[in-house]
């Protein structure tokens, strides 16, 4: 199995003042929401602005030591950390789940950035940086599909395994598992991905919203990739690494349809088009998973 990688970078704007809480263990949390614009060429020439919002988190000591720092809205930051997937029970039954960001890093920028007012009360950045970078096995056969408009989109899960020795030096283990959106030609160049694969995938982070069963609306976090790289099945032999197989994060409802956008070269490693996944942004900032205190992290 691959070795599990796990990097996302991030530069936005703090869309709302950070705030600091702390779990019932006494465990501190910092939280904030970093939002953005991805600027994308589409295969019609046009340019789209693309918003995004993500959730960003640090733990323990670091997270009070982040808050002393009184971040507010509007500054602009550069965050380092990696995609964290957690899975609870629900109030009403049955399981949730979410991916956000687990911040190993937060920086001030040293400038006023540009930035557009949306109508939840918040704001975000009008450009930004928004790349996550992961290798991990491939969860399940993907099938290659076409929307009504001919565009080929193959959706992969990805289990990214993380390793680390707790205070005890105990040896620990967690599987990320994460959906990964693929488009068009690279789309195409993958559909020979099989359960089980390796695989390093490039992209963005994007936010997606549906209307489940009950009529409640649900948001999650994906990778849309510009970048695949199927790896040797034999990467990383001897280390731990993620069971391609279990839960998964929730997707949208395929009533999202993608955005225009360019195309790539159709190699095994190329580019794509993007989207922005049909989240209504300026009414998204409130509607994610929510914060029970016995959330794991």
């Amino acid at each position: 199995m691959a070795r599990g990688m796990n990097h996302v970078y991030l530069i936005g704007a703090l869309a709302r003042d950070p705030e600091l809480r702390y779990t019932p263990s006494g465990t501190a949390v910092f939280e904030a929401t970093i939002a953005g614009e991805d600027h994308i060429i589409g295969n019609d020439g046009r340019e789209r602005k693309l918003p995004w919002y993500h959730r960003v988190s640090i733990l323990g000591k670091p997270a009070e030591w982040q808050a002393e720092r009184n971040l507010k809205g509007g500054d602009a930051v550069m965050v380092e950390g990696s995609v964290e997937y957690s899975q609870w029970e629900a109030p009403e039954g049955g399981k949730r789940s979410m991916v956000r960001v687990k911040a190993l890093r937060m920086e001030q920028l040293g400038y006023t950035p540009e930035l557009v007012q949306d109508a939840g009360g918040g704001v975000r950045m009008s450009s930004g940086m928004n790349e996550v970078i992961l290798i991990g096995n491939v969860t399940r056969d993907p099938e290659l599909r076409y929307t009504p408009a001919g565009d080929a989109v193959l959706g992969l899960g990805l289990a990214v395994n993380e390793t680390w020795n707790d205070r005890q030096g105990q040896r620990q283990e967690k599987t990320h598992w994460i959906d990964v959106t693929l488009w068009r030609d690279l789309a195409e160049s993958m559909k020979e991905l099989r359960k089980g694969d390796p695989v390093l995938v490039q992209g963005r982070l994007v936010n997606e919203a549906w209307t489940d069963r009950d009529g409640n609306k649900r948001n999650s976090t994906k990778v849309e990739a510009t970048r695949v790289e199927a790896l040797s099945r034999g990467a990383g032999a001897g280390n731990p690494a993620a069971t391609p197989a279990g839960p998964r994060t929730q997707t949208a409802s395929s009533a999202a349809r993608p955005q225009s956008g360019g195309y790539g070269q159709p190699s095994r490693a190329a580019n794509t088009g993007t989207r922005s996944g049909g989240l209504d942004i300026d009414q998204g900032l409130d509607d994610f998973p929510p914060d029970e205190e016995d959330l794991p992290f």
